[in-house]
């Protein structure tokens, strides 16, 4: 290794690399340990962002921006420390992969439909009477919601209601930033008008995935929204039997016309944990981004504890060892990149096999509080 280093750092090498520079070529004998690592070694680092804060922060940023002032979203995104300074694709990234945000509308306030070749998804945190209302479709949004926009749908956002609203943002930013593949587009209308009834999906699948025959077809959005009442009672179902030993009980909300994820490149997950249940660890490619729906617990990454509670965001990286441990019944909302990891065939899997399953806590996250 010695012998290899010394070569590497002659002169006769060293010189040959700035000679070639100069012409924007590079060698690839020096830079090929960098690129072909023998496992991933993901820039974006685990994190956890506390809920009081983010709250906090959206209440004030209502006395500074408003929709009609500003011709957008009140959102305030994740920006993952370890992407910080790495453009492109650092800027504006929770995960690698994964933009994500959380966004605030009063009541009486819109924000103007538009449509881009990104893929959306929200998810409703707290809150009542506002609307999202895309292709035509307006769909009141509840706490639990978990809502879906692919790519290249009209949607924008409206709030008869009398109390503030809030939910969560997760869009694919970063990868379709980094392909070079942005397309937007603001309609003429400034806020879609209504073209079907309201709840037009949602009435269509109340009877869970028992679906209309019309929809044997593969679609890109049959169904909107996806109620919480409905996630609720299928983990319900799950609980009666023993919970899968990493993630507890797991639901993923997927496309009824093809089997599909919901949305096509990000995937979304509802987990269960029951009161005292502890995780083995586990890692795998994909990336996740949490949102603790209720409860409290924490999670190890890579041997570092994150005490989580109601409201709060945490980033497990790609690759990143991890298990849950619920203090009490605990919902956790995740949404990943699994969908795009599986499309180049990149997913791996792997248990940790050290002292039964669990890593031993090294240190523990201090998050940044109001």
């Amino acid at each position: 290794m010695a012998e290899k280093n010394d070569f590497f750092n002659s002169i006769e090498v060293r010189d040959f690399t700035r000679d070639i520079a100069q012409y924007n070529l590079g060698p690839l004998w020096d830079a090929i340990p960098d690129l072909m690592k023998k496992e991933p070694t993901p820039q974006a680092e685990a994190y956890l962002w506390k809920y009081d804060l983010l709250k906090k922060k959206l209440v004030e940023a209502t006395k500074i921006f408003t929709p009609e002032r500003g011709g957008e979203r009140r959102a305030i995104y994740f920006q993952n420390p370890g992407l910080t300074y790495r453009q492109p694709w650092g800027w504006a990234s929770a995960t690698q992969t994964l933009y994500a945000a959380i966004q605030l509308i009063l009541p009486g306030e819109t924000a103007p439909s538009h449509r881009h070749v990104q893929n959306a998804l929200r998810y409703i945190i707290e809150g009542e009477g506002a609307y999202t209302i895309v292709q035509g479709q307006r769909v009141f949004m509840e706490r639990g919601d978990y809502l879906i926009t692919p790519g290249g749908l009209w949607h924008g956002h409206g709030h008869p209601g009398d109390e503030p609203m809030i939910w969560m943002d997760c869009l694919d930013i970063p990868t379709v930033f980094h392909l070079g593949g942005t397309f937007f587009e603001n309609h003429p209308d400034h806020l879609e008008k209504p073209s079907v009834p309201d709840n037009y999906t949602a009435q269509r699948y109340e009877g869970g995935m028992v679906r209309p025959i019309s929809d044997r077809y593969p679609q890109i959005a049959p169904v909107g929204a996806y109620k919480w009442n409905a996630t609720e009672a299928a983990l319900a179902g799950l609980s009666r039997f023993e919970p899968d030993p990493c993630d507890g009980y797991a639901v993923e909300y997927i496309n009824p016309s093809n089997g599909a994820t919901a949305n096509p490149t990000i995937g979304a997950w509802m987990q269960k944990l029951p009161a005292n249940f502890h995780g083995k660890a586990h890692r795998h490619t994909h990336s996740s981004i949490y949102h603790v729906h209720e409860g409290s617990g924490y999670t190890i990454i890579n041997g570092v504890r994150f005490d989580w509670e109601k409201g709060d965001f945490f980033v497990v990286p790609n690759y990143a060892w991890h298990e849950h441990v619920a203090s009490e019944d605990s919902y956790l909302f995740s949404c990943n990149d699994l969908p795009i990891i599986e499309k180049f065939n990149l997913e791996r899997k792997e248990e940790y096999e050290k002292n039964n399953g669990f890593q031993t806590v090294t240190g523990e996250f201090k998050a940044l509080l109001s």
